[in-house]
């Protein structure tokens, strides 16, 4: 039987491809859908079937009850925890949503991974399925069908209530099931089951595993107990022997398919021989072999010292025997035993065979096996050989890679298996650590040659997960090893999630240590390759010179340079796989380069400076000629270029250590890996693994303190900090001294290790299993970090607030904005610029730093408040500066004046500082009377007299001031105290008692981020109030734009601020900032706490009032983004107009970062469009940035503020690369006066690429259509209407873009960007097809067979392409 998912729909709810359609603006009418047949996939995997289930209200009562039930019938490893459309772009989040007869994904996150359904839905079920039987019949043994198992269950707590139960297929076809089935049985709720000695069984190959007896609870823990199974293993009678009665015929052809056998076992009389436990034996022949019987009885007790015990089994056709194999399940008691002969006889034939045992089958006897076999001797057949074979099992070195569960291994050959074996005792003391090698011994009749094993674990105990390497077999009769590689990891949670692998046999062990090997190399260049992308600076490392690559001015090249020395840095200028050009960045006319063998510094692009790169599986790379490979980059041990004919191999040097530069910059978001496939992650608890995936959820956004000191803030959890405390490593530092780390590097292995900078000795370490300790430095590998950069820093640092409007488009807002740290008294440390100050273009290509002394004199009252310094100047900005000691108690006394040396960047000249504390221990009032701060070497002064209160009690209630560079004793920019209004709308619940902070920009940087502290008000922030707080502040000059920041945790204190107006004391101009919306806010999906405003007459938004005396060419345009779910974008729009004269180019409207283009909102902007005579068309569109670009519509109105001449124009449409036609640009025709508006053409392109050898890209490519109507704009060729993969050699792909109508064509411009590998493109032709006025037109456009690529041709990655006259079709 299959299911077919239910191919109706609701002629009410039109149902798109994504689910759920936009939100009704009119209220309809629907008629309810009584039961609805829904269809569950599993998110990313397209091997999961689907569920069908049925919807209705007697069903689930809940939402949280389909998850609930959802989550037993689809495997994911938490649960079924989300619901979402197809595509994984709508949540569903209400049973009301589902629509009837629709599928819908499953996930046990908010991160979806979209499946095909067509694939899904198409896949058979398993009883669907039929076996495929190869022509070629191999020498492995068919598979055998695993025989029910018998299993006894008991309820928890009640040792006397055991249940003894076959485990059939239909009840094991998976965990939930099984559960399902015994709560069935038991008449009472199984959710959870656990061994007899209380570990818990988490999974179906766990319970297969067991011992035979499992307890059975509901929601409750274990309760301890005499579980006995002995009593409860007697069946009302034998497994295996028929009860039907039949005729005589019908029993003898039963007869030839099957036989009865005789068996007799005797137990030994030694002491103690006897057993309790389960004893089953399974029989081997020519044709297959038994499944394992159990061995019951009667009457009496079995298998006790000195008795015989026997049994009549039924075993089918299987041939000649030549072997058995006893066991037990160790369970009872007393399990072990020792067995001293087996008898059989076939009842069938009167064969017998007498197998002499005299061994014990225990845990504390012998080698601890509990399963033996026995080889069997048979006329006319040699006796096999008992064999011990060397079984060798290499556990990986990634961290948490070892495992505390029960392995289990069973060998195949071509004469049987071994059956499931534990494997129990190695010569090591403990076993399947970390990069150990663990030796077992596995004793069974010999199974020839070997092809494959099965290795798993049942899952139980801490740390169950395993990632296998390999293992070795080696049969000591022949001396031949067997080799199978794993490399994977046998865990729920990880890689597919499966504790079972099969793994066939490599041919022999040298090439298992080839594969090792090359797989190796492979996760090295993958985990090496981002140094190489193009515009990184390298340095390479030798380590047997000890020195640096150098390329001198005259071209010669050696390998004994310093670290800082400027010979030593190259640019990658190119890039092609692992083909690269490294440019000398002290000499950019040079590139090293390989001659005739010969390394030297050449000009040019040439094949002598293409390098290929080489990585080794230690991290060291080879530098070899792409021209002539196997020549390579070489050096003796003196730094010289080697001469390998008159040298010995002991003395050269081939391998290098690839430094990055430029990794720790300010904001820079980096991967701290700690092996190839792992990185250093903060976990939901605080903590830190060394296990962690390399992901988003590993990122870490570096915040430069200092020269090689940092603070590294999770990405994914912003304000939480990596800090060592109280002998503690973990990821819950507030920004503090306990989480500034000084960065030592490894030139060894280009790693860094993290020394606290607050307790010196002490580095960021990794146990074992991966977690996150404190440990003193040492060379094992456990402090050993490999950074990799994400996203580059800054060159400047401008503090920790600052990249509220600096942050790069490709890591989200909301986790791009980094809070201050919050104090222990809840305050928050003033955080300084999100304005970046202009900087002179210097040539120096290194940031400088300076040391200064820094003295501190306080007044009559000190502080144990933690200070902070920041620092100013014409080309930058330098903090936060924590001023401490090891001493903090002994700290601003009163009366003390304090000396602290700090490094400062060149900041230029400086204009201001801004001292503060946070407010925090047991004296937080201060009085700072100066700062004076002295150059360590120019033995230059600047001070600073304060003589100011910083307390939240006294003077103004600030804890910041700020104090300016006086020359001449005239300050350079004066002190401006800034009277700042802030409305609080009035609608219901505006009002908030939560902390306000401030933050104030201008042309000459901010006022660091203030708490508007004291009102003039008795209530801040209430209801339709105007509240007043004074800020002082070094003069910004003009003001740009201000901060608010609101934390509010729960909604009841969310606020609604209507506006902020700043203005200068004793003036009566104001600066508006218009704010309307409610903090914190939703946008993207998540919730921000910060929102920036900027100056009234910079951004129109809102709708706010218009100056009646416009300008001429003033024009109003309002953007209306639809009210799809998810129709804002996160990306920047830009707007063209086109007039009669000329088009105004490219006008930036605003980001979706600064909250613009929401759903169903509408965006006001002012723009100026001068002299472009009568307005004939536009072209609006985005730049695809930011993490959801995506962007709905809805309409745009351009209005004339001089005229009120308005024009209105429907767009109702996507503007994104997933949706519809793919582009993000929209062109729309204006009527103009007495005239009809233009058409909207589409324009079919046919691209040819060459077919010289190299001549397809993978860059983005962009196109131009240039006619007597003005252009299309610069669109970007993203869908081939023709082709999976575009621009290939010798091919013609067709493209397609809307516009309007451009006239007659007469050039296009082609161009690529040069991303990708293998970025140069040659290019033949283009043909531009479009109907316009009943006409067909076709326009050739030649290229010429050019290159277009930086290295090849002329160097241009444009050209400007003309029309061909005589080209006709």
């Amino acid at each position: 039987m299959s299911e077919t998912p239910s191919t109706s729909f609701s002629t009410i709810h039109p149902i798109s491809p994504e689910g759920p359609g936009p939100y009704p603006r009119h209220a309809s009418v629907t008629h309810p859908v009584v039961a609805k047949r829904i269809n569950f996939y599993k998110s990313g995997d397209p091997q999961f079937s689907g569920v069908r289930v049925v919807v209705n209200p007697r069903s689930f009562k809940t939402f949280d009850s389909l998850l609930d039930n959802l989550s037993k019938k689809v495997p994911l490893p938490f649960g079924v925890r989300n619901i979402s459309t197809p595509r994984g772009v709508h949540s569903i989040t209400r049973l009301e949503e589902l629509q009837d007869g629709q599928a819908y994904l499953c996930s046990h996150g908010p991160r979806v991974q979209p499946v095909d359904l067509q694939r899904a839905r198409r896949r058979p079920r398993p009883w669907q399925s039929p076996r495929a039987v190869s022509a070629h019949a191999p020498r492995r043994p068919a598979a055998v069908a695993a025989a029910p198992r018998r299993l006894v269950v008991f309820r928890n707590g009640e040792p006397r209530t055991g249940r003894a139960l076959v485990l059939s297929r239909a009840v094991t076809q998976s965990f939930e099931a099984l559960l399902r089935h015994l709560s069935e049985v038991l008449r009472c709720p199984v959710a959870k089951l656990y061994a007899t000695d209380g570990r818990k069984v988490p999974s179906l190959q766990a319970v297969i595993l067991s011992s035979g007896a499992v307890v059975a609870a509901g929601r409750e823990p274990f309760k301890p107990g005499n579980y006995d199974i002995q009593k409860f293993l007697l069946p009302a009678r034998l497994p295996g022997i028929s009860h039907r009665r039949g005729n005589a015929r019908n029993a003898r052809s039963q007869s030839r398919k099957s036989s009865n056998w005789k068996v007799a076992i005797i137990t030994s009389d030694l002491p103690s021989a006897g057993t309790s436990s389960q004893i089953y034996i399974v029989l081997y022949g020519k044709h297959r072999s038994s499944a394992p019987i159990y061995l019951y009885g009667t009457e009496g007790i079995q298998f006790q010292s000195g008795h015989e015990d026997i049994f009549t089994i039924t075993v089918g056709n299987i041939g000649s025997l030549f072997k058995i194999r006893v066991g037990h399940t160790n369970s009872g008691l007393f399990p072990a035993w020792h067995c001293k002969e087996i008898q059989l006889q076939n009842m069938y034939s009167g064969e017998q065979f007498y197998i002499p045992v005299q061994r014990w089958l225990a845990r504390d006897q012998e080698d601890g096996e509990i399963c033996r076999e026995f080889p069997v001797l048979n006329k006319g057949q040699p006796v096999l050989p008992v064999t011990v074979y060397e079984v060798r099992v290499v556990t990986g070195e990634l961290w948490n890679a070892g495992t505390v569960a029960n392995v289990y291994i069973s060998l195949y050959g071509e004469k049987g298996d071994t059956g499931s074996r534990q494997l129990f005792r190695a010569k090591s003391s403990s076993n399947f650590l970390r990069g150990q090698i663990d030796t077992f011994s596995l004793e069974a009749v010999n199974l020839g040659g070997l092809y494959k094993i099965v290795i798993g674990h049942d899952g139980l105990g801490p740390g169950n997960g395993w990632f296998l390497d390999d293992i070795v077999v080696k049969d000591p009769t022949t001396n031949h090893e067997y080799a199978f590689l794993c490399h994977r990891w046998l865990d729920q949670g990880e890689d597919d999630g499966k504790i079972v692998r099969d793994l066939y046999a490599s041919d022999n062990s040298i090439s298992l240590g080839r594969q090792k090997l090359e797989l190796k190399i492979k996760e090295t260049w993958a985990a090496e390759s981002w140094k190489f992308k193009k515009g990184n600076t390298l340095q390479f490392y030798n380590k047997l010179t000890g020195g640096f690559v150098r390329l001198h001015p005259d071209g010669t090249v050696d390998a004994a340079g310093e670290k800082t020395d400027r010979y030593g840095l190259f640019d990658v200028i190119f890039n092609k796989g692992n083909i690269c050009i490294f440019q000398s960045r002290q000499m950019r006319h040079l590139s090293l380069a390989l001659d005739n063998g010969s390394v030297t510094g050449m000009a040019g692009a040439g094949a002598p400076v293409q390098l290929r790169v080489l990585y080794q599986p230690h991290r060291c790379a080879v530098l070899e000629s792409a021209l002539a490979p196997g020549h390579t980059v070489i050096f003796d041990r003196r730094g010289n270029l080697a001469d390998v004919s008159s040298t010995g191999y002991a003395d050269l040097s081939k391998e290098f250590v690839i430094c990055a530069k430029g990794v720790f910059l300010d904001r820079a978001v980096i991967l701290l890996a700690t092996s190839l496939q792992q990185a250093l992650c903060p976990q939901p608890d605080g903590s830190c693994t060394g296990a962690g995936s390399q992901s988003e959820n590993s990122h870490w956004r570096v915040h430069r303190i200092s020269s090689g000191v940092c603070m590294f803030e999770s990405v994914k959890n912003a304000q939480m900090y990596l800090r060592i405390k109280d002998g503690q490593c973990d990821g819950t530092g507030e920004g503090d001294a306990d989480c500034h780390f000084k960065i030592k590097k490894n030139l060894e292995n280009a790693s860094i290790s993290l020394e606290s900078v607050k307790s010196p000795g002490l580095f960021i370490g990794l146990q074992s299993d991966g977690q996150v300790k404190p440990v003193v430095y040492t060379k094992d590998g456990s402090v050993f970090f490999y950074p990799q950069v994400i996203q580059v820093g800054r060159e400047y640092p401008m503090g920790p607030s600052s990249i509220s409007s600096q942050k790069e488009e490709r890591v989200h807002e909301s986790k791009n904005q980094t809070a201050p740290p919050k104090s222990a008294a809840g305050g928050h440390l003033p955080s300084p610029t999100a304005k970046e100050i202009r900087r002179s273009h210097s040539s120096k290509n290194l940031l400088s730093k300076d040391e200064w002394k820094v003295l501190v004199l306080t007044g009559d009252s000190g502080t144990r408040a933690n200070v902070t310094l920041w620092v100013y100047g014409e080309e930058g900005a330098s903090g936060p500066i924590c001023l401490s000691k090891d001493n903090p108690e002994q700290l601003f006394l009163p009366g003390q004046e304090d000396e602290f040396q700090v490094e400062i960047r060149s900041v230029g000249k400086i204009y201001k500082i801004r001292i503060g504390h946070d407010g925090t221990g047991e004296q937080p009032e201060w009085s700072l009377q100066r700062v004076t701060m002295q150059h360590m070497k120019r033995k230059k002064t600047l001070d600073f007299a304060a003589d100011k209160w910083l307390s939240r009690i006294r003077a103004d209630g600030d804890v910041v001031c700020e104090l300016p560079v006086k020359r001449g004793g005239q300050a350079i920019f004066p002190l401006v105290r800034y009277h700042v209004d802030v409305h609080t709308g009035r609608l219901r619940h505006a009002g908030t008692e939560t902390d306000v902070y401030l933050c104030l920009y201008g042309e000459r940087g901010d006022s660091g981020l203030r708490l508007l502290h004291r009102s003039n008000m008795p209530r801040k922030f209430q209801r339709g109030q105007i509240d007043t707080f004074q800020v002082e502040a070094v003069s910004l000059g003009k003001l740009q734009k201000v901060l608010l920041r609101c934390e509010a945790n729960d909604k009841s204190q969310y606020w609604y601020c209507e506006k902020v107006v700043v203005r200068e004391a004793d003036t009566i101009s104001e600066s508006i900032f218009t704010c309307e919306r409610w903090l914190p806010f939703m946008s993207q999906g998540i919730i921000h706490s910060e929102v920036e405003l900027y100056l009234q007459e910079m951004q129109i938004n809102h709708q706010p009032k218009i100056q009646e005396e416009a300008n001429e060419g003033d024009w109003k345009v309002t953007v209306v983004t639809g009210d799809f779910e998810n129709a804002g974008t996160s990306a920047t729009v830009f707007l063209y107009v086109y007039g009669e004269t000329r088009s105004s180019g490219p006008i930036i409207l605003g980001s979706g970062k600064h909250q613009l283009f929401n759903i169903n909102s509408a965006d006001i902007f002012k723009i100026t469009l001068k002299d472009i005579g009568e307005i004939y068309k536009i072209r609006i569109g985005h730049d695809n940035s930011g993490k959801d670009p995506r962007w709905y519509l809805e309409e745009i109105r351009l209005e004339n503020i001089a005229t009120s001449e308005l024009f209105c124009l429907p767009v109702d449409s996507w503007i994104a690369e997933n949706e519809n036609d793919g582009d993000i640009w929209k062109e729309l025709p204006i009527a103009r006066t007495n005239r009809a508006s233009l058409p909207v053409v589409v324009y079919e392109i046919h691209i040819h690429t060459g077919t010289t050898l190299g001549a397809e890209t993978e860059a983005n490519v962009f196109i131009n259509l240039v006619g007597t109507r003005g252009d299309s704009g610069k669109r970007r060729l993203h869908r081939s209407q023709n082709n999976d993969v575009k621009f290939q050699r010798g091919q013609v792909d067709v493209f397609s873009i809307k516009g309007v109508s451009l006239g007659k064509l007469k050039k296009v411009l082609i161009s690529h960007d040069g991303t990708g590998p293998g970025n140069g493109w040659f290019l033949e032709s283009i043909v531009v097809r479009f109907k316009e006025e009943d006409s067909n037109e076709e326009v050739l456009f030649l290229c010429n067979s050019r290159w277009l690529d930086e290295y090849q041709d002329d160097g241009k990655s444009e050209r400007e392409l003309l029309a061909q006259s005589n080209y006709c079709i």
